[in-house]
């Protein structure tokens, strides 16, 4: 973690040390996401709409912040949607097995757009749009057959539970007279989840480019927006190659005349890429013992706050702020120096490890472990409840 990171939370992280139960909290920096935020809006051509995909982080200070720098919100259920539909910004929802009460969020305005998964999605949409006698805007979800191959989690070019496979596609269009209550506005193309290849993603974008061209010219489709989805990442096993924004947000540049040439706009749904690194998950060292010639430093929280990097099965990047006061002094206080440690939660299971066999320089029991790139699909995600310990802390820089 970098100095200046350090210093901009230092002062909650020394409030979080004074109380009497051991420290485990999340720290938000809502004043560089705003910075962040807003350098990404004005690299962006004008034909690209930003969205916030609402599901990375769900935090309604984080939303009240990003509802002033973006253009829309990107929802997939109708919690979601109640978050953030009175923030003024425009709400569209894709999401499998959709309920009746969402698809009635789109007929009576609540939200501007909607994704269709499947040809039934097309019928219960069509049923309900006509009793109300109102004609509603969809996106269709296209499963694509470019693959991007760098990504983590691969949604197209693969048999998946989302979207309608591109072969299909030809078929639905050609039967839309059938769902005289749905107008389709643009085509939904959500391929991946954490790509750091820049070079991959803009290549995905001109497949998407093209495939919506090709189908609006053959079934003359009043088709206006390509919906490229999310899925730029960031690095946790290696902070310092992040995924390059300069070069992605110039070759969308150079994008710009064909856009305009057909009057396109582009969505781009990003989650992780603009909340990841403005979170923290900061928790105190309670135990470190030795295990078979292995160290173990236990921590007050684990993978039921951070379950990403079990889930992933890799090692969060970490730091250790050293505390020199210690509230169980004058006790044996537990210390290494140069090993490796394996950082693990307060659960009774083995699975509960953030960090594995990483080298400290030094550790001692009741210092801090501040995990950064927790800002995205982090607590939200988490199994909060599992053995009903304490949730953490929540504290915000403004």
């Amino acid at each position: 973690m970098r100095l200046l990171e350090i210093d901009q939370i230092k002062s909650l992280v020394d409030k979080l040390v004074i109380s009497e139960e051991p420290a485990s909290a999340y720290i938000y920096n809502l004043k560089s996401l705003r910075n962040h935020v807003q350098t990404i809006k004005e690299s962006l051509p004008t034909y690209c709409s930003l969205y916030y995909a609402v599901k990375a982080n769900p935090d309604q200070k984080i939303l009240n912040t990003l509802a002033t720098l973006i253009d829309g919100f990107d929802t997939a259920s109708e919690g979601e949607v109640r978050k953030v539909k009175n923030l003024g910004k425009p709400v569209v929802l894709g999401a499998p097995a959709k309920k009746d009460k969402e698809i009635s969020l789109l007929v009576d305005g609540t939200i501007l757009y909607m994704n269709i998964e499947s040809e039934r999605d097309l019928h219960r949409i069509n049923r309900l749009a006509e009793k109300a006698k109102k004609v509603v805007q969809v996106f269709i979800r296209v499963n694509v057959q470019h693959n991007v191959k760098e990504s983590s989690h691969k949604m197209a070019g693969v048999a998946t539970q989302f979207g309608i496979e591109e072969s299909n596609i030809p078929y639905l269009l050609k039967n839309l007279v059938q769902f005289p209550y749905i107008e389709v506005k643009g085509f939904h193309f959500h391929a991946m989840s954490n790509n750091l290849n820049a070079k991959e993603h803009v290549d995905f974008i001109k497949t998407c480019l093209r495939r919506t061209l090709e189908w609006k010219q053959s079934y003359a489709l009043n088709v206006e927006i390509v919906n490229a989805g999310g899925g730029i990442g960031i690095n946790y096993e290696n902070p310092a190659a992040q995924f390059d924004w300069n070069y992605f947000s110039e070759e969308l540049r150079e994008l710009a005349p064909l856009f305009a040439e057909h009057k396109l706009k582009m969505f781009l749904e990003l989650g992780r890429y603009l909340t990841g690194r403005m979170g923290y998950y900061v928790s105190e060292v309670v135990d470190l013992k030795q295990n078979y010639g292995e160290w173990f430093a236990i921590i007050r929280g684990g993978s039921h706050h951070l379950r990403l990097p079990a889930a992933w099965k890799i090692s969060h990047p970490f730091t250790i702020y050293s505390i020199k006061k210690w509230r169980d002094s004058p006790l044996p206080r537990p210390q290494i120096r140069g090993e490796d440690v394996t950082i693990a939660g307060e659960l009774c299971t083995p699975n509960d490890i953030l960090v594995r066999k990483q080298p400290v320089k030094s550790l001692k029991v009741g210092d801090l472990v501040i995990f950064s790139m927790a800002g995205a699909y982090a607590w939200t995600i988490s199994h909060h409840d599992f053995l009903s310990h304490p949730h953490p802390q929540f504290y915000y820089i403004e």
